[in-house]
């Protein structure tokens, strides 16, 4: 269940008025009496507005949660689209932190899954294909010879029943049997809150009727700057090993010790230190595009896995899951034909992206965690990216 926040009520003050009497012999009462005070009005959490239509007609809206931090988060029922963020720099100036579109048809052509929830199986699963209960399911292909990201219509493209709650976005989507090449209807939950201590919470959950493959994120590519590129980023990954990939970014099964690598991040470590290094897992990703395999430790369950400083702004973004892997991204494929908010082209490196996940093509890897939704159970898994200066 979303963890639900309290919402404080504003004291209004007391106007008492003065009783007068009149200066008669013979005194009367003229004591005016006081209105009794309004009830004030609980802090608007959650707000709505009309964005667009999807290809069937169907209602798109936009919904804004805030706090009284000043820090906003507006997410769309297309794709599940976390489509802005605003949070306080170091001066308390609020400014936009990530990437996307000033308006919903933005989100209707090509681009790189901006905020968008990824799935039925986020990042790339090989050629297509998995094997399941003595069967090989054949999944549409998008990335050269891999499917990536759920497909060619993925759970980016839909349109979500949207539940606003009262400081919370309930969002639910059906992937029919079939869908894309899975097996069983599977129907995904994700609930969006923001809090007080400026915590955006992410809680997925699903359940299937027949076993299926799942793998959930979210795609928000954040620039803590607010423009330029992520290089003098800091970053630290709570991670000793990473997954090494192929020519088309496919794991190659071995997980290697970040040590003495580019790849190091267990201390904060300046995004474009290492980046163009002639090494050869940065040659494949054109810099860093890879999962990292989370040091989980003996208790498991929610903990934090990344923090990013951005020394500039003096924004912090702290990212925390239950997930076994944490995508790391560098923007790498940005190439500048695609105009972002206010019609401006963005860079390459223009973002970084943390998507907390399971491995990349775990369906075909035994040795990795399993992603397999058996029917009648149900997956869940919570994100958190807290923010804050320093």
């Amino acid at each position: 269940m979303a963890k639900t926040h309290r919402i404080a009520w504003l004291a209004l003050p007391l106007s008492l008025l003065a009783l007068s009497c009149s200066s008669a012999p013979e005194p009367k009462a003229a004591a005016t009496k006081a209105e009794a005070p309004k009830a004030p009005a609980p802090l608007a959490r959650v707000s709505k507005q009309a964005w667009g239509k999807g290809s069937l007609g169907q209602a798109v809206d936009l919904y804004t949660l805030r706090n009284a931090q000043g820090t906003e988060v507006q997410i769309s029922n297309y794709g599940a689209t976390v489509v802005s963020i605003k949070t306080k720099d170091r001066a308390g100036k609020a400014g936009e932190i990530t990437l996307g579109f000033d308006n919903f048809e933005g989100y209707l052509g090509t681009q790189p899954y901006f905020g968008a929830v990824v799935g039925r199986y986020a990042n790339r699963i090989a050629k297509g294909k998995f094997e399941l209960g003595g069967l090989t399911y054949t999944l549409a292909t998008n990335n050269g010879p891999n499917h990536l990201h759920g497909g060619i219509k993925g759970f980016d493209k839909g349109v979500w029943d949207a539940r606003p709650g009262g400081d919370n976005l309930e969002l639910r989507y059906l992937s029919r049997d079939g869908e894309e090449g899975y097996p069983g209807n599977l129907n995904v939950k994700v609930v969006y809150s923001l809090d007080e201590d400026n915590v955006v919470r992410l809680d997925y959950s699903a359940t299937t009727d027949r076993d299926t493959p799942i793998n959930l994120s979210n795609h928000t590519y954040f620039n803590l700057a607010g423009s330029g590129d992520i290089l003098a980023h800091e970053l630290r990954i709570d991670a000793d090993r990473f997954t090494p990939v192929d020519e088309g970014l496919i794991p190659t099964g071995e997980l290697k010790s970040v040590k003495g690598t580019p790849f190091d991040f267990t201390k904060a470590t300046a995004v474009g230190a290492r980046i163009d290094q002639n090494d050869p897992q940065l040659r494949l990703g054109k810099g860093y595009d890879h999962n990292y395999a989370i040091n989980t430790g003996a208790a498991g369950g929610v903990k934090l896995v990344a923090e990013v400083f951005d020394p500039a702004s003096g924004r912090v973004l702290t990212v925390s899951t239950d997930q076994p892997g944490v995508q790391f991204y560098t923007g790498n494929f940005l190439d500048g034909t695609i105009k972002g908010r206010g019609g401006k082209l963005i860079p390459r490196r223009a973002a970084l992206c943390l998507e907390t996940q399971h491995f990349p093509d775990s369906p075909n890897r035994p040795a990795f965690p399993s992603t397999l939704l058996k029917a009648g159970t149900e997956f869940r898994s919570v994100t958190t990216w807290k923010f804050s200066t320093r």
